[in-house]
Order: C-alpha cells, then structure tokens, then sequence
C-alpha cells in the first residue's frame, strides 16, 4: 500500500484552521486511511490505490476539510483558457498515440512540496498508469520551455542530456544500460524502431515518455511556473491522470491555464464533473439506518461531492479526480464516511443460525493434513500468475489462457490453468534452503473450453533432492489416493514437455484421466535456475477423490 508522510505543521496550513493533532489522528481513519507510524511532528498513512487523489498530503486534506466541515461540497476546478499548444504527430499512433497537458503558474515550491509531488507522481505511474504502461507523468519548469510543442518520434540515436545526468547520451543507451529509468522502463518502447519524443519550438527534448525527463526542464525550489505533461495509451487514462495533478496544484497555490492540444485524436482536456443518481431508499436499506434525504446531501457533501434532492432520488455530481466512483454502492459508501461511521449502530440479526464449514472445506483439509503427513509442506500460490511462470519457462501451450486486461502487475496477468508451475516457481525462490524440499498446494485453476470459463479443484506436489525417482512420487500418489478414497490408479506412459522424457505418466482412476505424474525436465528447471532434480504429479480432485 503507498504510504503519505502527514507532516502536522503543513497540515494545518493547508487546512486553514487550527486543528488539534489528536482530532486529525483521530479522523483520518474515517476517511479511508490506516495509520502506519506516528510521531511528534508528523504521521504516516497508508491509502488505497483506489484513491489517488491521497497520494499527496493536499488531496487528503481536501477529504479533512470536508468531515471537519471546514470546506464541503465538490472543490471547484478553474482552468483559466491558456495561450500555448501541442501539436500531436501522427506518427506516435501505434506507440503512445495520446497526450495532454496543463500550465501551473505562479506557484511556490519547498523542499517537502516537491517530494510530495514526486511521490504522487510515482504513485500516479503505478496505479492508474500501470507502472508507467498505460500512462506517465513528465514535470517540468514552464519558464525554460518554448511553445509551441510537437508530440512526436525520433531515432533511438537521437541525443540529449536526461534528467539528474551532465552527460549528454543517445535514447538507445538511456533505454538500456545507463539511466536507472531506462533499465526499469525501458522495455516498454524495446520494440519499436522509433520512440514518441516532445519537443519545443527549437527543437529541444523536453521528455521522452514514458521513461525519463530533460535535465533542462528540472524543476527546483526558484521554478514558480509548471508545464505538466502526460502521455497515454487511452485518453481516458490520461485525463484521469491530469485531474488528480490538476486538484493538488490548484491546492497548492498554483493558477491553472488550459494547453491547446490538437492533431492524431487528441483533443484539449475539458477534466469536467460528472453526474449519477442516487436511490436515497438503497442508502437506508445497505446502511441499515433511517436517515433523510436532506442528511444524505449534507453526508455526500463532507465527502466533497456536490449533491442535490429531486424526489426520492439525489443527483451527485463526482470531481474528475474521483476516479474510484463508479456507480451508486460507490455513492452508498460516501454517505456512511459523510454521516459518520462511528454513528452506525450495530444491530443483532432477526434471525440466528449456526454456521458450519461447506463440504468442499471439509475435504480440502482431510486432503491438507493427508498431505502434510506424508511430509510436505502446504504453499498457497496466487490464482493470477505471469505467462513467463505458467507457460514459457514450463513448455506448456499458451493458447487458452485466461488473460486479465489491464493488470496492475506484470507478475499477476493470467489465471492459471494448472498448479505445479507455481509449485516450482516457488522451489526457485527457495534455493537458499536445505533439501529435500516437499510442498504441495491445492486450489482452483481455470479453463476454458469452447469459449467458456471454468473452474477445477487441483491437487499438486514437488519434492526435489538428489535422490529424488519416478518411483518415490508415484508411491506419494498412490499413498494419498488409498488414503482418502481407498482407489488405486494407472501410470501408463505419456509424453509432455514439462516432464523428463521416459519418465512421464497419465494418471488414470478407473477409466477416467485425473492427472499427470513425472520428473521435471532439465530444460524447464534451467528456465527457473534449479539445479536440483525435481519429481511431481497433478490430479483433478474429483468428487469421488
């Protein structure tokens, strides 16, 4: 979870009130936030990622001025219409193809306001930008820019100094071998000929999006005029993205102006309110509670929305920056923290049962403590997981994979169809530990067939030692399957590409194929740096297993 440093000095004057540090402490779980640390002069919260409007101190006392009832209703955005444009080339359509933009002016920065700011800037790139994929940030000194701008492409021996750098260096090698964002980053643009570059009236780099700024365009405590610039791959992701900044500069002190961007699709950002509608009946009926119509308004308003009565129903106008608003549950939610959470009562249910574990649970761990007896050790392996893990690096065919769009983590991209891949993945981060080493998972894996999605219960276990045969892993099956259904089963030979040639099996119960069984190929173990052999099997729990 990204972490904020409350420092109760700024606080208080970004709030504009005097307010005590008990009641700020005392107030900031309600309004979404754990607290991580505290100290004399200052408190470390964790947000969601969910809000990134919190990654900076401004944001969240926006949220503080609201339950305090300093300042209520939704912050009013003025965007002032600015002189200067960026033209957008067509050519970074297949690369990066849209960008957006805003002027700060006439601002003043500190120390502690420009790491608030480069922290809201990396929070920004991890979560709406998706680590920098589907957008990045660049934040750069106004007043050592000529405009008009050119969103364009160029070469990758293109030259110019990056920031934090003296040196003047080619985009190939900042990509890959000597800036630090190039190495973290620099695969994004790996595989394309040319890369999306900004460039001012005489021709200056500014930025190269999404991995690095122009050393020239380095903002310092004497900068008191922004350009903020922001490269996509969708435009709502960019919009999104400018609006959280947007607030937090506007809060900051700075005057906003608008930049005319224009060519490729891109148009100028209009970052306007929206409307949704609120049953004031569903308030009640979720909250459990019997307030009215006009207590919801006032609620929605200390949640900085703005909120008006027509009917039975309220019309909620969001602020752009709240992008994690979706529909009304979202807008329930406003109303509790608006109300109060401590004010909801808790209430014993009409009726009273008992509840028990499901049938499912109950077998799972009979097959758990089975498993466990027979020496191994239970790993529990996320559902989501990377091709590289799952596929690449086991041989395995990738063509019905389950993928998830827009993944916060390049780890955590498709769900799995199978366990053990997972299971050595995990002996490879392991390799520091003795041998032998015997783990086993059970869990869903997905499948899809014919255009469906669906869901299986698998059992499977490694055991990896020197010593380790086709035989002592068939004898662990055939203990587990006397054990918890008393069935036998076959192993007639088979083929596959994670398993070792000459020592791969089906694995049969009566007629029906539950599984495979085998030792692990050298070439997958290489693909996860192990140097172990490795034996291990995976069944299909059945209902009758």
């Amino acid at each position: 979870m990204p972490v904020v440093a409350l420092y109760f000095d700024r606080i208080e004057g970004i709030l504009g009130k005097k307010i005590s540090k008990e009641k700020i402490i005392s107030t900031l779980p309600f309004i979404g936030l754990d607290i991580e640390e505290e100290t004399k002069d200052h408190v470390n919260v964790e947000y969601s990622p969910n809000r990134p409007d919190y990654a900076t101190d401004y944001g969240i006392v926006s949220s503080l001025q609201g339950l305090l009832g300093i300042k209520t209703g939704i912050p009013k955005l003025k965007i002032k219409k600015g002189k200067n444009s960026i033209t957008v080339n067509p050519s970074v359509r297949k690369i990066r193809p849209f960008v957006t933009a805003i002027e700060a002016r006439n601002g003043k920065l500190n120390d502690e306001t420009i790491r608030q700011l480069i922290v809201m800037q990396e929070d920004l790139h991890n979560g709406i930008g998706r680590r920098r994929k589907k957008s990045s940030i660049g934040i750069h000194d106004l007043d050592k820019i000529s405009f008009p701008l050119r969103y364009t492409t160029t070469g990758k021996d293109d030259k110019f100094i990056p920031l934090d750098s003296s040196k003047e260096m080619s985009i190939r090698d900042i990509l890959e071998r000597t800036t630090e964002a190039g190495i973290k980053y620099g695969y994004l643009l790996a595989n394309f000929k040319k890369v999306p570059i900004i460039l001012d009236s005489h021709g200056h780099k500014i930025s190269l999006p999404p991995i690095i700024n122009s050393e020239r365009t380095k903002i310092s405590n004497n900068t008191r005029n922004l350009l903020v610039e922001v490269t996509a791959m969708e435009k709502n992701a960019a919009e999104d993205t400018l609006a959280v900044i947007t607030n937090v500069l506007q809060d900051a002190g700075f005057e906003l102006f608008s930049i005319k961007i224009s060519g490729a699709n891109n148009s100028t950002p209009l970052l306007k309110p929206r409307n949704l509608i609120l049953d004031s009946d569903l308030v009640n009926k979720i909250l459990g509670i019997k307030i009215s119509i006009s207590t919801m308004v006032s609620a929605l308003r200390k949640s900085r929305l703005d909120a008006q009565s027509k009917g039975q129903k309220i019309i909620c106008t969001i602020p752009r920056y709240r992008t994690d608003i979706f529909g009304p549950m979202d807008l329930v939610e406003e109303v509790a923290l608006g109300y109060g959470i401590e004010n909801l009562e808790p209430t014993i249910p009409r009726s009273i049962s008992v509840g028990q574990k499901a049938k499912i649970t109950t077998t799972l761990d009979a097959i758990n403590s089975v498993m466990i007896g027979l020496g191994f050790s239970e790993v529990m392996n996320f559902g989501l997981m990377s091709q590289r893990v799952l596929c690449d690096y086991t041989k395995r065919d990738s063509s019905k994979i389950v993928s998830v769009s827009d993944s916060k983590s390049q780890e955590h991209t498709i769900l799995r169809n199978a366990i053990l891949p997972g299971l050595i993945d995990t002996l490879s981060k392991n390799i520091h530990e003795s041998y032998p080493q015997k783990l086993f998972e059970t869990g869903v894996v997905f499948l899809q067939r014919n255009g469906d999605i669906s869901e299986e219960i698998h059992l499977a276990c490694v055991s990896a030692h020197n010593d380790i045969t086709f035989t002592e892993i068939k004898s662990v099956l055939q203990s587990f399957l006397k054990s918890i259904s008393n069935f036998g089963c076959r192993t007639p030979t088979s083929t596959n590409p994670m398993f070792l040639v000459g020592s791969t099996a089906d694995v049969f119960v009566f007629n029906d194929k539950i599984g495979e069984i085998g030792l692990i190929s050298p070439e997958v173990r290489d693909n996860f740096k192990l140097r172990v052999p490795i034996a291990g099997f995976e069944i299909k729990l059945t209902v009758n297993i």
